[in-house]
């Protein structure tokens, strides 16, 4: 039986984006195991992987318990579980899973794939917090076997800073995103009724959405001055999601003097629903690696305003969405008086965006994930002759 773990740092990560995976190769016969901290508790996990570790670390990379706790569990994790495959995502998780596992790897015990969701170095990073990223990168990569990246200017970076020998770079199109449930089909009239009827909004009420954790590198401060400037009482805009700047951006909102126009969700189960309510999307971060609520976005036919920078200006090739530089509130407000001002030319975006994500569909990605898997699986069946 072929045995894979998959680590992350955190439970949410198996929970949003690895959960079919873990159905996927199991369904084939394979034993697939998470291991994140707190995952013992998560109902759908549970569920989905045959067993479930937990070990203590921080998503604080300076935390001393990812060097003093962590590399032990993990080694008698390897031990007991005699992995094959072992498969990590997030920054903490990948860097000390792939230091505590280096003897096994060397040994021939077992193949280590890491997954980047975005490089922490990037061109608009400050260069002392680039230089330490990128040499951390450098360091792991001598412990990795294959290094996936899932936007190109990830995959140039790579290769140009030799993290991996090239022909172990292998860009995939993300981390596929489910066409059938992120379908423009599967919402009714009657659902996208029921949100504006929550919103206190009408037909006549034109919705935008930024469905974004409250963090400071989403920028939701630059959406809502832009907003301001708008200046059509008309035009509402919902902001899904959770995090440490909520109160602060909530306030913002009462001193622009917008506050009725501005829908402050929570996290929310019914994206797509949403999405569809909405004219547009809004994303303004300042680094991604290759945007979840675009590839969403797109897959419901809604067209998105982003920022240009990696992973979105990629997805939004080809006329499938509005870009402005980051931090350009004058662009971003022209932006969205374009979509309100171009109704047909923006839905013919959004149609646009369905057919581009194809290629970023989920059966897509997991068959490469499936590829790379198996020739992994036959490396390490020739180090062990």
């Amino acid at each position: 039986m072929k045995k894979l773990l998959v680590i992350t740092t955190v439970p949410t990560t198996l929970e949003s984006f690895l959960l079919p995976f873990a159905y996927h190769f199991r369904q084939k016969g394979w034993q697939v195991d998470g291991m994140a901290e707190g995952v013992s508790t998560s109902a759908s996990c549970l569920q989905a992987f045959d067993r479930l570790w937990e070990v203590k670390w921080s998503r604080n990379p300076l935390d001393p318990r990812n060097f003093l706790v962590a590399p032990p569990v993990l080694r008698e994790v390897m031990k007991q579980g005699q992995y094959d495959l072992v498969h990590v995502h997030t920054p903490v998780a990948a860097f000390v899973s792939r230091y505590a596992l280096k003897d096994f790897r060397k040994e021939g015990k077992c193949q280590v794939i890491y997954t980047a969701h975005g490089f922490h170095f990037h061109p608009r990073g400050k260069a002392l917090k680039n230089a330490i990223f990128l040499t951390l990168e450098k360091l792991a990569g001598a412990w990795t076997d294959y290094l996936i990246v899932i936007n190109r200017e990830d995959e140039a970076a790579a290769k140009q800073h030799h993290i991996l020998p090239p022909e172990r770079v292998c860009y995939m199109p993300g981390i596929g995103v489910d066409l059938n449930y992120y379908n423009p089909n599967t919402v009714s009239d009657l659902q996208i009724a029921q949100v504006r009827e929550e919103l206190g909004i009408t037909p006549a009420n034109p919705l935008f959405l930024s469905a974004a954790e409250f963090i400071p590198r989403k920028h939701h401060r630059d959406i809502i001055l832009a907003f301001a400037k708008l200046a059509k009482p008309e035009v509402h805009l919902a902001l899904a999601g959770d995090g440490p700047l909520l109160p602060e951006m909530r306030q913002l909102a009462v001193d622009l003097g917008i506050k009725n126009q501005i829908h402050f969700l929570g996290e929310r189960q019914d994206i797509p629903v949403l999405m569809r309510t909405c004219i547009a999307t809004l994303l303004a971060s300042e680094q991604e690696g290759l945007p979840r609520s675009v590839m969403e976005s797109l897959s419901l036919e809604i067209p998105v305003i982003g920022t240009k920078i990696r992973g979105t200006e990629e997805l939004l090739a080809g006329g499938c969405g509005l870009l402005v530089e980051v931090g350009d509130i004058e662009a971003l407000t022209r932006s969205m008086n374009w979509i309100l001002e171009h109704p047909e030319d923006a839905q013919k975006m959004g149609k646009l965006g369905r057919a581009r994500m194809a290629t970023y569909s989920l059966p897509n990605v997991i068959q490469l994930h499936e590829n790379l898997y198996n020739s992994s699986l036959a490396k390490l069946a020739l180090k062990k002759d």
